[in-house]
């Protein structure tokens, strides 16, 4: 490590399998410098939060942020031993709570922002770094970091062999809510004679034996999911009506002599994350005629869409709060609509003759 590397090092943390490395390799690099040097070195830890500071879930996942930062303090008393360099200051903060992310890009700007406010010249990535789900973050982050006049250092950590979906250990509440969801849908099929009541359960438990392992990215809550199925009851009917609407409108629009049709392809960048409900809305949106969802990258949706009037509906947001409200609560269901957020400004991305897909960000 030279002098003339940076003095200010930022990682963002998220749980990883490989946080706890990346960690003692920034460690590392930052008391080599300064015990080399003679200058105040700085080593920032920051959590991204995945979360607004005002959505009703935050408490429990800044709450995980928190307890990520207790951690990684503990770690770096541990890499540091008890003759820590004078000169280095090691500060642990969570970021992003402020604002909406979607996107790698999103991620990006926290970064780049807190990175900015504090003069910092170098960001080492956790090469599993992945706070916005399940799918891959590194590659895309580094190019949106990239953008602004900063050093990106992936820690050359070891990655661990990465396990199947079939051997993740599925626990009681897995297996619980899978044999629940199972035992329903086989009963609503069902024309309710005794027997029926015993064949379902029997065929729920063998689904759930099936399934439970590979069924949640995450811990149900048997709390939360009882509520969550209160308040899909009353999405559904305002689904049934949405997508009536949208019949009686594409239904003019066929039956016009003009055919007044404009297909494009726009990206909607969607304020939910999870599979259920990036998948809830990504089906929703195609069950709604005029509208098709296309493909989805985390919580980027590229939408097929068949007229400006059903663009224009999709960037009011209807279908997306209305999805915050079954997976989050009333209070979630309140934020700014996609185009008060900036979107829906720029529908140039495709037409039916040439379409042009954006690309995965």
């Amino acid at each position: 490590m030279t002098a003339s590397q940076p003095r200010r090092l930022l990682v963002p943390l998220d749980d990883s399998v490989t946080v706890r490395n990346t960690v003692a390799y920034a460690v590392e690099q930052a008391e080599t410098t300064a015990r080399d040097s003679q200058q105040q070195v700085a080593l920032h830890l920051v959590v991204v939060a995945s979360t607004r500071a005002v959505d009703p879930e935050a408490q429990a996942e800044l709450g995980d942020a928190k307890s990520l930062l207790d951690r990684a303090e503990v770690w770096v008393e541990e890499d540091l031993g008890a003759d820590p360099p004078t000169n280095l200051d090691v500060t642990f903060e969570i970021t992003g709570a402020d604002r909406y992310l979607f996107s790698p890009g999103d991620y990006a700007d926290a970064i780049l922002a807190y990175a900015a406010d504090n003069d910092i010249g170098q960001v080492v990535l956790d090469p599993e770094f992945n706070p916005g789900g399940t799918t891959p973050m590194l590659r895309p982050l580094e190019v949106e970091l990239a953008r602004d006049d900063v050093t990106v250092v992936t820690a050359p950590v070891e990655r661990p062999a990465r396990s199947t979906a079939l051997a993740r250990a599925a626990t009681l509440p897995k297996y619980g809510t899978v044999f629940g969801i199972s035992y329903l849908f086989y009963l609503l099929l069902s024309t309710y004679k005794p027997l029926d009541f015993l064949t379902g359960a029997i065929t729920a438990a063998i689904v759930s034996g099936l399934l439970a392992p590979i069924a949640f990215s995450r811990q149900p809550s048997l709390t939360r999911i009882p509520k969550q199925l209160a308040r899909l009851a009353i999405y559904v009917p305002y689904l049934i009506k949405e997508i009536a609407v949208a019949n009686v409108q594409i239904a003019y629009v066929v039956l016009h002599p003009s055919l007044p049709i404009d297909p494009k392809i726009v990206k909607f960048e969607a304020a939910v994350w999870g599979d259920a409900p990036v998948t809830t809305l990504a089906n929703s949106i195609t069950l709604t005629p005029g509208t098709l969802t296309v493909s989805v990258s985390e919580r980027a949706f590229d939408i097929h869409s068949l007229t400006a009037d059903v663009r224009g509906d999709l960037f009011e947001g209807g279908l997306e709060r209305a999805v915050r409200f079954v997976f989050y609560g009333r209070e979630a269901a309140a934020i700014p609509s996609p185009r008060e957020r900036g979107q829906g400004e720029d529908e140039d991305a495709g037409s039916s003759g040439d379409p042009e897909v954006p690309a995965d960000g």
